[in-house]
């Protein structure tokens, strides 16, 4: 089987089964005994026994030929031999103890390599279409456009708002002149009606004045009464 077979054949198999940092890595430089590598993680017993089933199951349908399994009993690591290929299915703590990548990770293989996305037929590609005619073109739906408003209006508003402010401060200044009358509290009431019922004050005349010791006596004039006879 063709090498670059072999290898997207592992890597689907791994794949289906949720295989953890799948490394596929050229080993032809370094040993004649396989070509390729892969290194795959699985998180328990359990899942790296069922992706060495899925790679064993895929490849023998596919008509390859397993040479051989290894550690399947405790499913710490699993060992699955193709010839040209040998897959190392491990969990996290052996993998990352024993390391494999510094040993073989010489030269990576990239995964998009190994499954190129097959050829697109004659028939599925789309017709072009001229850009001449009217009919082939899409509709294109009107956007509504939004006008802005012009300028002139926001200075004709600052104008007219220029214009009412002294106004508004003639009328303050005027205001300030005005004399306000505060009706009296009924303390001050009730104290001017008390005032008023009070009776009002005995008014003296003045005294004679007294006649000065040097001024002369005021003659007196007695006037005599005749007598008239019966």
């Amino acid at each position: 089987m063709d090498i670059k077979k072999l290898q997207t054949l592992v890597i689907d198999a791994l794949e289906d089964v949720k295989g953890q940092d799948i490394a596929v890595f050229e080993t032809s430089h370094l040993t004649s005994l396989f070509d390729r590598i892969a290194i795959v993680s699985g998180t328990s017993n359990r899942q790296t026994k069922a992706l060495a089933a899925s790679v064993r199951n895929k490849v023998k349908d596919a008509g390859g030929d397993i040479i051989g399994m290894e550690g399947e009993d405790t499913g710490e690591w699993v060992l699955v031999d193709l010839g040209d290929m040998i897959v190392h299915i491990m969990q996290a703590p052996i993998r990352a103890y024993y390391r494999l990548e510094e040993i073989w990770g010489d030269t990576p293989v990239k995964l998009g390599a190994a499954k190129r996305a097959p050829k697109k037929a004659a028939g599925d590609e789309p017709k072009k279409v001229s850009g001449h005619l009217a009919a082939s073109k899409a509709n294109v739906e009107a956007t509504p456009v939004i006008e802005k408003k012009a300028p002139a209006k926001k200075a004709a508003a600052a104008t007219t708002a220029a214009k009412k402010a002294p106004a508004k401060k003639a009328t303050a200044s005027k205001a300030v002149g005005k004399t306000v009358k505060v009706a009296p509290t009924k303390t001050e009431a009730a104290a001017v009606k008390a005032l008023k019922a009070l009776p009002e004050k005995k008014v003296r005349a003045p005294r004679a004045a007294k006649p000065a010791a040097d001024a002369a006596p005021a003659k007196t004039v007695i006037k005599r009464i005749k007598k008239v006879e019966a």
